[in-house]
């Protein structure tokens, strides 16, 4: 039962599905349910599959990838995204770390957060209509639950830093985890690797790590840590990486 617990406990945060109304709210069970952070992209990157096959004989290709792209967007209230374009503005607009978070806290979304967010719609879209339909399920389930195993790590290597000033929106967010519930995390996240059956696909993760670690020691640079912003930009950046090195395998011949 502790378990299911747990498990709810990440989708009630981190998606928007309903969940049975008697589990109960604490920051022991937030941390703990990071652990199924990558599962949660499993769902995620599932239910995208299933409308972008759902649609087959329905629409056009680039069409089927737009509604796949809008369900991801629904079924997690573009909670990851609201966090991506939280760093652009924060980033974009803040030259220390004290007006950094403080332009993060602001619930409004500002040039430098549009332009991010249009961009990196963008680039999943152009990077996902160029992979072969038949890759598709894979891709998207393997994209949503590694970026989100690489945010899971991002919690356990480095502190958080948004108690300070306060968190922005007041997002829940997981600030702690242990190596238990790395290890599963990282389970969790990589095993859609597997069903590729080759290990030329494990390359794959090589740019997803180098992303987090120049992504992790920027954010550590300005901020000394991370955010709830910061997490949502790291899933995102590493999501689109994922996509773009699956492409680039392809075209590379393997």
């Amino acid at each position: 039962m502790r378990q299911f617990a747990i498990f709810f406990t990440a989708l009630r945060f981190f998606t928007r599905i309903p969940v049975p109304q008697r589990i109960g709210h604490s920051d022991e069970l937030l941390n703990k349910s990071m652990r199924y952070f990558p599962l949660m992209g499993w769902i995620v990157g599932g239910i995208a599959a299933l409308v972008f096959y759902g649609t087959t004989y329905m629409f056009p290709m680039p069409a089927r990838i737009i509604l796949s792209m809008v369900s991801t967007l629904l079924i997690t209230g573009a909670f990851h995204e609201d966090g991506f374009a939280d760093v652009c503005d924060g980033f974009g607009g803040g030259w220390n770390r004290e007006q950094i978070l403080q332009i993060m806290k602001d619930s409004r979304v500002g040039s430098f957060g549009a332009i991010g967010i249009f961009m990196i719609l963008l680039s999943k879209f152009i990077l996902l209509n160029s992979i072969l339909p038949a890759h598709i399920p894979f891709v998207l389930i393997a994209g949503h639950s590694i970026s989100r195993f690489a945010a899971t790590l991002f919690v356990f290597t480095h502190d958080y830093v948004g108690n300070d000033v306060g968190e922005s929106k007041c997002k829940p967010l997981g600030t702690s985890i242990s190596i238990k519930e790395l290890v599963i995390a990282a389970g969790l996240g990589l095993l859609p690797i597997l069903w590729m059956h080759s290990w030329y696909c494990f390359l794959l993760l090589l740019p997803v790590l180098l992303t987090y670690a120049l992504l992790a020691r920027f954010f550590k640079k300005w901020i000394g840590g991370f955010t709830g912003d910061c997490l949502g930009a790291m899933q995102q950046l590493t999501e689109v990486i994922f996509y773009l090195s699956f492409v680039g395998l392809i075209k590379s011949g393997f």
